[in-house]
Order: structure tokens, then C-alpha cells, then sequence
């Protein structure tokens, strides 16, 4: 795999049961990369190994004073020269395509459990964690995957040095086998330590961006009521709290390094004593000293390579076991087995159903919830947390105690659909829509049906003032809005601003079945009622399903479903259940308890809710009108001149 290819056509399904069986399975899907930079690491160590080796013969040869051992040395010191430079480069190649590929299959593998979780793993996880895991986890994982081959590239060198000197020099060659092996392992204790610092600070860390990210998000309200000192004032304890952990935790690594480089040291004046000894009393010659000296010294290099494991094995086993916990994430069974049929590699069509055919009802098991095909169904919830939930699931991502029964369409239950079929046949648009970076064009350039263009969702979502708002703040030469910036998440815009930009997005989009949770909860009464109508328009003859309980929407609904306690207890027209529904009424007028108990108890004024009545109670048909005596005169002329919709205007009383 080269950095040309990626991205992965099919990242695989990771090994997600804990942090080192991921870092595992990354290793054993990048076997092929791993044995080339292997092979580039033999090459690269084993010139290194060799240099003092050469640079001995060419001091035996220079002693003995002679010209062809010295001729022959020197050849092989060039030799080696060649090898470890071109080892060297070919290695760094090979060991930084590793990093990339193994970080890109991550960042794959991310991306497709969040779109496969969608809005439910923000819930599960903190958002915080998730983009802690999606940039900072994803490099230290990769610096591991890469480091592994230079390790073992390393130690293979240091084995080789150790077996070569206990050939040439047995005296000297045990004091350096007993001694590489402790220095190798005398940095372990140290680790465990290290290890809960750097955490320590990672968490630490992932607060304080958490709390800068919703400080960011929330800068307007703060500016309104005063606060952004007071949460100025938090972030900057809490990146002092950073600084202080990074500091404690730099102490650790910094011992670490000192002992990588004084126990090498002792280890390097001790041969050099014992050599030098060895050397009085005859028993080896002068080269033998030059050559472990020489290879003591260069050992010192691919030890380092035994610290830098260490450490990237310390950063990246917490950042894959945070990884392996997102990417462990599932819905349901039928969610994971839809996800296992979604992969290139399952087998064309194995455990897919047909999608079902056009026109078919929406239909909610659990709640009880029907949507006829084309028309314009709204449901109100009086609970808000169980209208997001009623959402997911119409829009076949059910979660949690959500995912006992899959919502049918067509009679086709979405959860046994492919993810590419159930989002082409519905999409949910929840109530905090999320606007990314880019210009208005590329916002709405999203897969569509092609029979919504963007100048009629954006008229139907009532954007004018939106469009004129973007050209405004352009820069200069931009004429169309079109190709107006939208800074990120849409932060320029007020609140309302952003729900129309979404909802046309939404409306572009024209798929079989809309569902939108409060689509107009940031915008005026005006505004929303302008919407509604557009809304109605453009979708009749598709089906929509819009959760809210403002009268403006629900007036203009085909159909009104209640759903009180977990399931659908009423439906009908808005006007229809507003006089038959008191639990409608309550949740739609916001009635207290306390007003339902006074409508019941004053039957006179009940009373006008029926046709007529309004009409009778001014004349004084009920005893004492509120006209007097004089009502029917009054009233005479009066209703001659009322319009025929007078009826309806007392039915809605």
C-alpha cells in the first residue's frame, strides 16, 4: 500500500476488543509495508553494525603495516558507508508511508462508525473524546505502527554486534552481552509511571479543549449576559492545569533519557577499562580495543531506538483504546449485520433486502406512529428528549431501549436495508443541524434526487434575508450568494439563520421520506408560518413527518398524531383535536392543570367552542349575554355581514 493509493477502498473490520489487540490488527494489515521497512532497517543497521568492525581491521592492518588489509578495510568501510545511507533513506520512506497509511486507515475506520452512528455517538461519547481519537490519537497510533519495523530493525543490529563481538573479543564480548540487555530493560520500572502522567495530561488536555470548543460555540450568548470573563477565567486554570501535567509528565521522560544515555556511558568506560587492561596483559591486540570501543559507541544509536518504542507503545496504548472503544460502538444486531453487508468485501446482495418500492407508509412499531405516503404527518411529543428518539428511529438509526422493533416502510423494515438504500429513501434532519465551512453552493451540492433545485428549497425555507445577510459580509467581487462563505458551523449567522440554511439543504436533498425535529424553533412566528406554507408546497405528494407543537405547523399538516407516554394516543387535524383533546390541547396551548380544571368547570364558556355558540352568548341566548338585552338587535345586522368563514373562526375560539 503506497500513499498514492489511499484512500483504503475497504479499511477492514478492526479488531476493536482493546487498545493492544488494535494496535495488532493495524500491524498484521500492513505485514507487506512492515517487511519493507524491515528490510530497509537490516540494511540500514547492519552498515552501521559493521562500521566498527572495519574501522578495526583498518587499525590491525595499519599496526601490521599492511597496505592490502588496509586497501581491503577500507573498501568495506565504504561499503558500509553506502548501506547505511541508502538503508537510512529507504528506511525513513518506508517508515513514514506506514505512519500515514496505518493514520488514514484510522481516520477511515472513524469516519464510517460515525457515519454509522450518526447523532447517537455524541451521546455515547464525549465530543471532546471523539475529536481527541480523530487527530491526537490517530498520529500517536500511526507513530507506532511506525516505529515498529526500526525497532526491530534495531535489535536485530544490537543482537549482531553482541554475537560478533563475543567471536572476535570473548572477554570483552560478555561484558557487553550482560550489559546491552540491562540497559535495554533498565528504563521498564520507569515506564508504568511515565505512562500515567502522559495520561494524566491527555485528559487534562481533552477537558480543556472540550471546555474551549463550548465556550466558542456558546461566545454569543456569553457576550449577551456578561459571562466570557468568568469562562475566559476557567480555561485559562484549566490550561495551566495542562501546563503543569505536561511539565510533570516531560520530568518522567526527561529521567527516562538520562538513563539511555548514563548507563550506556558506564557501560562504555567500563570496556574501556577492562579492554584497556586486557590490552597490558597481552591477551588481545590494539585493534580488537578500537573495534568494541567502536561498537559500544555505535550501539548507543540503535538503543535509542528501545526508548522510542517504549514511548510510542506509552502514547499509543491509551489513544487505541480509545479508538478501539469508538470503533466498538454498534446499535443493534441488526444495525452491525446491515453494517457487515455494507462492506466491499461481503459477497454482492448477501443479507441485503430489496428496497421497498415507492409510496409506501411509515409505520413505528414501538409507538404505534403511522405516516401515510405523501402526505405531511405531524407528531407532537410532549416530551422533547422522546421526539429526538422518535426521530432516529423514523429515520432508521434506533439506539439504545429505541431498538426493540425496526420502523417499516413500505412494510420493509429499514433496518434490514443497506445504509446507501435507507439514506436515499429517508433522511432526518434533527434540531440542532450542524452547517459545515464552505460556500453556500458547496453546502448545497449534497446527493439529491435532482428534481429540487437550490433556488426552490431555499425559497421554501424562506432564506432571502439569509442570502442577503452572506452578500453583505463577502468580500468584495462576490456578487452571487451562492458563493458566499459560511464560516465554520455557521458561526456568523444568528441561530434562525442556520435552521432555514439546513432546512434547504434538507429540501434539496427531496428524498422519499423527510423527517424534521423542530425545524423552526429558532425563527419568529412570522417566519415560521411562511416556512410551513413553503415546507407544504414544495413536499406534497412526498412523504414528511415534522415533530413539533407549534400550531402554525401542525395547522398545516395532513394529519396530527399525539403521542403521549410512548405511544400514539390521538390523531387527526390540528383543529379536529384541539376540541376533542384535552392531552393535545395541554401540550399544543400549554395549558396548566390548574386551566384545564377551570375550562372544565365553566360550561358557559366551553360552550362557544361548538359552532354558534359565540354568536348565541353575545346575543344573550344563554340567559345574561354579553351584549344585555340588546344582543338580538346588535346582532341582527351583524351576522348578515359576517363572512363564511365565521364558523370556522368560532370553531378555532
Amino acid at each position: 500500500m503506497q500513499i498514492s493509493d489511499l484512500p483504503y477502498r475497504d479499511p477492514g473490520v478492526p479488531d476493536a476488543r482493546s487498545g493492544p489487540r488494535f494496535l495488532w490488527w493495524l500491524g498484521r494489515n500492513q505485514r507487506a509495508n512492515q517487511l519493507v521497512a524491515l528490510g530497509w532497517g537490516l540494511l540500514h543497521f547492519c552498515g552501521i553494525a559493521g562500521l566498527p568492525f572495519c574501522v578495526g581491521l583498518g587499525v590491525e592492518a595499519v599496526v601490521d603495516r599492511d597496505g592490502g588489509r588496509l586497501l581491503r578495510a577500507g573498501g568495506l568501510l565504504l561499503l558500509a558507508g553506502a548501506a547505511t545511507a541508502l538503508g537510512d533513506t529507504m528506511l525513513h520512506r518506508a517508515a513514514v508511508t506506514n505512519w500515514i497509511t496505518a493514520a488514514a486507515r484510522v481516520q477511515q475506520l472513524l469516519a464510517r462508525k460515525t457515519a454509522e452512528l450518526g447523532s447517537a455517538l455524541t451521546r455515547r461519547v464525549a465530543a471532546g473524546e471523539v475529536v481527541a481519537v480523530s487527530t491526537g490519537d490517530v498520529e500517536k497510533i500511526g507513530w507506532f505502527v511506525e516505529a515498529v519495523s526500526r525497532f526491530l530493525a534495531a535489535a536485530f543490529a544490537v543482537v549482531a554486534i553482541c554475537a560478533g563481538l563475543l567471536v572476535l573479543s570473548p572477554a570483552l564480548g560478555v561484558v557487553v552481552a550482560v550489559g546491552v540487555p540491562l540497559l535495554a530493560l533498565a528504563v521498564l520500572p520507569l515506564l508504568p509511571r511515565a505512562t500515567r502522567r502522559a495520561d494524566a495530561q491527555r485528559e487534562k488536555a481533552g477537558r480543556a479543549t472540550e471546555l474551549a470548543s463550548d465556550t466558542v460555540a456558546g461566545l454569543r450568548v456569553l457576550r449577551g449576559i456578561g459571562g466570557e470573563e468568568l469562562f475566559l477565567g476557567r480555561y485559562r486554570d484549566a490550561s495551566q492545569e495542562v501546563r503543569q501535567a505536561a511539565v510533570h509528565s516531560a520530568r518522567m521522560w526527561s529521567l527516562i533519557s538520562a538513563v539511555q544515555v548514563l548507563l550506556p556511558g558506564a557501560l562504555l568506560v567500563t570496556v574501556i577499562w577492562y579492554g584497556a587492561s586486557l590490552v597490558q596483559d597481552g591477551r588481545i591486540a590494539v585493534g580488537e580495543l578500537v573495534t568494541v570501543f567502536s561498537a559500544v559507541a555505535t550501539m548507543l544509536y540503535p538503543l535509542r531506538h528501545f526508548e522510542e518504542i517504549a514511548m510510542a507503545y506509552s502514547f499509543s496504548r491509551p489513544s487505541a483504546k480509545r479508538a478501539a472503544r469508538v470503533l466498538s460502538l454498534t446499535r443493534d444486531a441488526h444495525t452491525a449485520a446491515r453494517s457487515a453487508d455494507d462492506s466491499p468485501a461481503a459477497a454482492p446482495g448477501a443479507g441485503a433486502v430489496s428496497a421497498p418500492e415507492p409510496g409506501g407508509d411509515l409505520y413505528d412499531p414501538e409507538t404505534g406512529v403511522l405516516a401515510p405516503a405523501g402526505l405531511l404527518t405531524a407528531v407532537v411529543c410532549g416530551d422533547p428528549d422522546l421526539a429526538g428518539r422518535l426521530a432516529e428511529r423514523l429515520g432508521g438509526h434506533p439506539a439504545g431501549a429505541d431498538a426493540s422493533a425496526s420502523v417499516l416502510l413500505g412494510g420493509v423494515p429499514l433496518d434490514e436495508l443497506t445504509l446507501d438504500q435507507a439514506r436515499t429513501l429517508v433522511l432526518v434532519q434533527d434540531k440542532d443541524p450542524v452547517l459545515l465551512s464552505g460556500t453556500l453552493r458547496e453546502l448545497l451540492d449534497v446527493p439529491a434526487s435532482g428534481q429540487v433545485t437550490a433556488e426552490r428549497a431555499l425559497t421554501a425555507a424562506r432564506c432571502s434575508d439569509v442570502l442577503e445577510a452572506l452578500l453583505q459580509s463577502a468580500p468584495d467581487g462576490v456578487t452571487d450568494p451562492m458563493d458566499a462563505r459560511i464560516t465554520e458551523r455557521g458561526r456568523s449567522l444568528s441561530g434562525g439563520q442556520r435552521q432555514r440554511l439546513a432546512l434547504a439543504r434538507s429540501l434539496v436533498t427531496d428524498p422519499e421520506v423527510l423527517v424534521l425535529d423542530e425545524p423552526t424553533s429558532a425563527v419568529d412566528s412570522h417566519t415560521e408560518a411562511r416556512i410551513a406554507e413553503g415546507v407544504a408546497e414544495l413536499r406534497r405528494g412526498r412523504t414528511t413527518v415534522v415533530l413539533a407543537s407549534s400550531p402554525l405547523l401542525l395547522d398545516r399538516a395532513d394529519r396530527v398524531v399525539l403521542v403521549h407516554e410512548g405511544r400514539a394516543a390521538a390523531f387527526g387535524t390540528h383543529r379536529d383535536l384541539l376540541r376533542s383533546d384535552g392531552r393535545y390541547r395541554a401540550v399544543v396551548t400549554r395549558e396548566t392543570e390548574e386551566e384545564q380544571r377551570r375550562a372544565a368547570t365553566e360550561p358557559v364558556r366551553r360552550d362557544t367552542a361548538r359552532p354558534g355558540a359565540l354568536a348565541e352568548a353575545l346575543r344573550g341566548g344563554h340567559g345574561d349575554g354579553l351584549m344585555g338585552e340588546h344582543g338580538d338587535e346588535l346582532m341582527g345586522g351583524l351576522t348578515d355581514r359576517l363572512p363564511d368563514e365565521f364558523s370556522e373562526i368560532e370553531e378555532s375560539a
